[in-house]
């Protein structure tokens, strides 16, 4: 059964005419005929019962009938939604982001995407680093936000700009001051971050061994927003990507330049390598370059 043959036996099921039928399907009697004839032996028996003058539905003809209007229906409303999301009349797209991420930047890559594109929906999870990773690997969402997770086979990052560490230390600190501050000033203090495994906390690590230096630690905690809460109290000083800056000060802490290292990472666009976006995600992809690729 084709959707072809489904529409011409409708058609004549509606009009009780063959010869009405096939001006609305754009069929000839004989055209109509075959389809209706096609359409019956792949069924396996008759749907019409026909005289010179008049035409009836068979008890499985009035069956296909009443499936048949509800299945060509979908059908239609199938191939208009998807028109519709083809052309960005419709859609949703789903989004992870670094939390010091999508508190800072992506608001206004938003604002841009839905002033082209007012009718997508975009559903945001603003997840750590390493959950966004592993929501784009799982195929929950289609495009994250995060920094460079290194080589992956299934995955594929495509940078947007490099985000330096700054330091953070209490309002009323000695070197509050300072425009900037070196990691070795900074260490020599009670030094406050983020719990293992965090993506953050094992760059710190990995740079500063490099050159012969450790973190002493002596807080630590899951999230960067608890991380600047208790730098603001006073309880010790700390390291965020710059991005976190806004959040920070917003909390009462003062932020500096972080030097003699300074460390930094892309921050990125993260896709599975060998699956395609939807026509939604692909647009809000194009956005986010447009907005932050340096």
């Amino acid at each position: 059964m084709t959707i072809k043959q489904l529409r011409a036996f409708l058609a004549v099921a509606r009009t009780k005419s063959f010869a009405e039928a096939g001006q609305q399907v754009f069929l000839s009697q004989p055209a109509l005929s075959l389809a209706i004839k096609k359409l019956e032996e792949s069924l396996g028996g008759p749907l019409l019962t026909r005289t010179t003058r008049t035409v009836a539905l068979t008890p499985e003809g009035q069956a296909l009938y009443e499936i048949g209007q509800r299945l060509l229906a979908d059908w239609d409303n199938t191939e208009e939604e998807l028109q519709q999301r083809f052309s960005l009349q419709r859609g949703k797209v789903a989004l992870a982001a670094m939390p010091s991420f999508a508190g800072s930047l992506l608001p206004s890559a938003l604002l841009a995407y839905r002033a082209q594109y007012p009718n997508i929906r975009v559903e945001v999870h603003d997840v750590i680093a390493e959950r966004v990773v592993d929501m784009v690997r799982e195929g929950r969402i289609e495009i994250g936000i995060t920094f460079d997770p290194g080589p992956h086979e299934d995955l594929r990052f495509q940078p947007l700009f490099n985000d330096e560490f700054i330091a953070v230390l209490p309002a009323d600190h000695p070197d509050a001051g300072a425009s900037e501050i070196s990691w070795t000033q900074l260490l020599s203090y009670d030094f406050i971050t983020l719990q293992r495994p965090s993506t953050v906390r094992q760059l710190i690590e990995t740079q500063l061994a490099q050159r012969g230096m450790s973190l002493r630690v002596t807080f630590d905690a899951h999230q960067l927003a608890t991380v600047g809460r208790m730098v603001a109290t006073g309880l010790g000083v700390g390291a965020v990507p710059a991005l976190c800056r806004q959040q920070m000060e917003e909390l009462g802490a003062h932020c500096s330049r972080l030097v003699e290292p300074t460390i930094s990472r892309q921050v990125g666009i993260l896709t599975r390598a060998r699956h395609g976006l939807s026509v939604a995600a692909e647009a809000l992809q194009g956005v986010l370059l447009d907005t932050f690729k340096q």
